[in-house]
């Protein structure tokens, strides 16, 4: 991917660069304390238990060291995708900044990009190499979003319903991780989090979102965004297949069905839903709901062939 906003394709300097110490002088200056240091890597922050996969009967049976490969996989994956989510947040309230129409407006997204830049240093501290691309497909979608020029899609899609669903995200995260350190710095973000929503909330409330072709770029991106909740916990699955080998469909089935799959899914699409209805969104919310996007799949539909 080449999304010059999200960035996640642009390279960190070397490690000796002088750069780097000048960030690090910066970074320790805003926090009051030094964010580059790394901890140890490759330790398990969230048990089987977060993942639920203490259900599946494929993943109890398993040996302990294919457990530990699986649980470590399903580790990696949402410590990277937060580490891209922040490094494109960058970006986006960089790009916001130019867009600002109000001075008070212009001064928030400076700050808010500063936010995003403090939560990618301490991020990056827990992952063992610096990740530059994903195939990740909710960070592709997010990656072209952040590209369109329409302000208003801009900021009620990634602010108002990326933020807003983020911050359940990271709550959870915060809720169940193990380690101190990386409990403490999720708990950090939702202060900041919260505020980069809620000025989302308030400029949507100003905006007019009545154009035809807002409207349709926003209810497309959602409902892809909506499908990707619809079909449950991919990653997970894709962990035990990668470490356990092929599995059969009706393999598959089962293991979305121990899972709670459809229960999760419906209870994560209540909660977009609820973001999404304003009075200027309420034709979206009725599109979708027409075309059953806010209905969990069945485990069989969470198969992708």
């Amino acid at each position: 991917m080449n999304y010059k906003i999200a960035g996640f394709d642009i390279p960190h300097v070397d490690q000796e660069d002088k750069l780097r110490r000048i960030l690090g002088s910066a970074l320790k200056s805003k926090l009051g304390k030094d964010v580059t240091e790394s901890y140890e890597n490759n330790l398990m922050y969230w048990s089987t238990e977060h993942f639920d996969l203490n259900k599946v009967k494929i993943f109890i049976d398993s040996s302990h060291e294919e457990q530990a490969q699986i649980l470590h996989l399903c580790n990696q994956a949402l410590l990277e995708e937060a580490y891209l989510i922040e490094k494109a947040g960058v970006g986006y309230m960089s790009k916001m900044v130019l867009l600002a129409e109000t001075t008070e407006e212009r001064m928030l997204y400076a700050l808010f990009s500063a936010d995003e830049v403090t939560h990618l240093a301490q991020i990056s501290s827990f992952l063992p190499s610096e990740i530059v691309a994903t195939n990740n497909p909710f960070l592709q979608l997010l990656a072209e979003v952040a590209e369109t020029s329409d302000k208003a899609v801009l900021i009620f899609v990634l602010q108002v319903i990326l933020e807003g669903w983020g911050l359940t995200h990271y709550r959870n995260l915060a809720k169940n991780c193990q380690r101190a350190q990386l409990k403490a710095i999720l708990q950090s973000f939702l202060e900041d989090e919260s505020r980069h929503h809620a000025t989302g909330v308030r400029l949507c409330e100003q905006m007019s979102i009545e154009n035809q072709a807002t409207q349709k770029t926003i209810f497309e991106i959602l409902a892809s965004f909506l499908q990707m909740v619809q079909v449950g916990p991919q990653g997970v699955v894709a962990a035990v297949e990668q470490v356990k080998g092929g599995l059969s469909r009706q393999q598959k089935i089962t293991i979305f069905q121990e899972l709670g799959a459809e229960y999760h899914s419906s209870s994560r699409l209540n909660l977009l839903r609820s973001l999404m209805i304003y009075p200027q969104t309420r034709t979206i919310v009725q599109q979708l709901d027409e075309q059953n996007a806010f209905k969990p799949f069945s485990p069989e539909q969470c198969v992708i062939v």
